[in-house]
């Protein structure tokens, strides 16, 4: 239940198999989540990514390996894993008759809270979403963005370790998007732990702090996102403005350790670098060594699709 350095794992997955009839959906994946990291599950449609969670919410019965939350195995006692995860599905349901507060307070009684705290969790969690200003309207009357945190502040009401939450911002335009990632920051904050399965590849690098990616089955890499750059070698670009460019000092940065080119383009130096071997900050020093008078250092954000692109090949399971 505790990984090398004494982390209590919240998640633990090994050897996990999911077979629909003659289809192997999922084939032997094995990870762990310690507790308060939120861990992103990235891969097409098909992947597994659903699978996987599926299992982990005590909703798939057929399965082999050993799948467990806080040190419980799923299949002993899933109804006290049921009380320790917070399940949100990549649909919302149907619910549309009722109010918000009904919805929430439904979903209480459901969880078996105390009818004397109902009201004030109620509120809680619809202050934490910012719906509280919606707490009477129709689910049906809700936008889309709206419906995704009514269904977050349903999975907070009894106050779960776990969150397992299937695509969240699928669907979402770019604003509801960034509202549903705040939430989610909140949540960590909060000291939740997180499995967050998406194919939008740069939200998840924004809000992870380690990563899966699954294809057809197969957990490909793991490990936070820096660490699979450096498994895939891949090279950053770091983007230099100096006061006296010249084609000497390009071929002087260029023969640095760890430095796999560097490109004179208009008005910059666009450097490839190998950050395993040569860190961005000694990149920095390295110039102004030479002699270069730096007036912009801008490093590129690690891109995501191009690990996904790099470990992926589109075949689903």
């Amino acid at each position: 239940m505790t990984d090398d350095v004494g982390k209590v794992n919240v998640v633990s997955v090994q050897n996990l198999h999911v077979n629909y009839g003659k289809v192997h959906a999922v084939r032997g994946i094995s990870f762990e989540i310690p507790k308060g990291e939120v861990f992103g599950f990235i891969g097409p449609n098909g992947a597994g990514k659903s699978s996987t969670i599926r299992v982990l919410a005590t909703l798939q019965k057929k399965f082999e390996g050993e799948v467990k939350v806080n040190g419980i195995e799923v299949r002993d006692d899933p109804d006290r894993v049921r009380e320790m995860i917070g399940f949100m599905p990549d649909f919302f349901g149907v619910y549309e008759d009722l109010s918000s507060r009904e919805y929430l307070h439904f979903f209480a009684a459901a969880y078996r809270l105390p009818k004397d705290r109902r009201e004030s969790v109620v509120a809680d969690v619809l202050e934490l979403t910012d719906l509280t200003h919606k707490i009477d309207s129709p689910v049906d009357s809700l936008s889309r963005g709206m419906k995704q945190r009514l269904a977050l502040a349903r999975v907070l009401l009894h106050d779960p370790d776990l969150l397992l939450l299937d695509e969240p911002a699928s669907g979402l335009d770019p604003r509801a998007r960034i509202e549903v990632r705040e939430l989610l920051k909140a949540m960590q904050e909060m000291g939740k732990t997180v499995l967050i399965s998406s194919h939008i590849l740069h939200e998840l690098a924004q809000l992870c702090t380690r990563i899966g990616i699954i294809e057809a089955g197969l957990l490909v890499a793991e490990g936070s996102l820096n660490e699979i750059f450096q498994q895939l070698s891949l090279k950053r670009v770091v983007h230099v403005q100096v006061v006296n460019p010249s084609d000497e000092l390009v071929a002087e940065i260029e023969r640095l350790p760890g430095v796999e080119s560097a490109e004179r383009q208009t008005d910059r130096i666009a450097i490839r670098l190998r950050e395993d071997e040569l860190p961005i900050e000694d990149l920095h020093s390295g110039i102004v060594n030479l002699g270069g008078k730096i007036r912009m250092f801008q490093a590129e954000a690690m891109d995501m699709e191009t690990a996904f692109m790099k470990l992926t090949e589109g075949v689903t399971a």
